[in-house]
């Protein structure tokens, strides 16, 4: 089965590198025209996440398609540090401790890694389990496309090295246990 990943289209949030998850941002007037900018694979269905973001960026990519929300493949709660960008919490003790842990700590009163990571691998094999087709795109979340990757790509590779910019992605093949990364968007 081949499943392109599609991070959504820029925000006002992500021109001011800010950490939006829970918050439901709408794409900026950037975002929408770097979307329509790039050339897109086709697929048969769109799996997208329930998040503004993503719902205007696949409807935009794949307007004729059908389309499936699946909540689980929404971005991570930052918590204390939603809505807010590395300089604004530079002096934060909060912040600090949590980028000295390697950013894989639980975000004050927001969610924490591990299960964030686990409900978005959950939500992508349930996902292809329902929706079957030869081809499947999944407009989600930055932070989801990692989660994902970094649990079923092979060759194995950190969360963090599957960092997708928005309105970018990965072009995989899935063979039912695990992903192989052909090529980028």
């Amino acid at each position: 089965m081949t499943i392109n990943f599609i991070r959504h289209g820029k925000t006002a949030g992500n021109l001011e590198k800010r950490y939006i998850g829970r918050t439901d941002e709408p794409l900026c007037d950037v975002g929408i025209a770097e979307i329509k900018s790039i050339a897109y694979p086709d697929c048969d269905i769109a799996v997208v996440s329930p998040m503004i973001r993503c719902v205007q960026t696949a409807e935009i990519i794949y307007p004729s398609k059908r389309t499936v929300i699946c909540s689980d493949l929404r971005e991570c709660d930052f918590g204390d540090f939603e809505g807010k960008n590395h300089i604004e919490m530079s002096g934060d003790p909060k912040y600090r401790k949590w980028l000295d842990k390697g950013g894989m700590a639980p975000f004050p009163n927001g969610e924490d890694s591990v299960s964030f990571r686990i409900r978005c691998v959950n939500g992508f094999l349930k996902a292809v389990s329902e929706n079957k087709a030869d081809t499947i795109s999944f407009v989600v979340h930055g932070g989801t496309i990692m989660s994902v990757l970094e649990k079923l790509a092979f060759p194995h590779k950190e969360f963090y090295e599957y960092m997708t910019e928005n309105g970018h992605g990965w072009l995989t093949v899935y063979d039912g246990e695990k992903i192989t990364i052909t090529g980028r968007i």
